[in-house]
């Protein structure tokens, strides 16, 4: 996606990955090792990431290949997971995502993405009231 102004725009998820790869190692997986398919369906097409992981050291492509555990959820679905709008594990017992494999790689992975954006606006009826 391109802006008027020529700039390359990029969705969450793509965020997301680009930057674990751009870090290349990752101190909250250091004790995990395993391959993780993320499949991201938009229409008909599906979109591969596929992501390395080896004691912290990460690495993406976009293989199609067999791995360890994979994802796979819509694009919509996905960018909310990646910009924190939407739960991982939530969206999982909603069956928004569908996982398979090994589980645990899954747990730990999901453990990356942000959490809820922070509002700055105060809840209605919190505010207290002069007199």
């Amino acid at each position: 996606m391109t802006t008027q102004e020529g700039e390359t725009m990029t969705d969450p998820t793509t965020e997301f990955l680009e930057e674990l790869a751009e870090k290349g190692h990752e101190p909250l997986l250091k004790s995990t090792s395993g391959t993780l398919r993320v499949d991201v369906e938009n229409g008909k097409n599906v979109e591969h990431w596929f992501v390395t992981i080896e004691g912290g050291d990460v690495t993406v492509t976009h293989d199609d290949a067999e791995a360890d555990a994979s994802i796979r959820a819509s694009r919509e679905v996905l960018d909310g997971i990646s910009s924190g709008k939407v739960n991982a594990m939530a969206a999982l017992l909603r069956g928004v995502v569908v996982p398979s494999g090994d589980l645990r790689l899954l747990l730990s992975f999901q453990r990356l993405f942000p959490g809820p954006p922070r509002t700055s606006k105060k809840k209605a009826g919190t505010a207290r009231r002069s007199r």
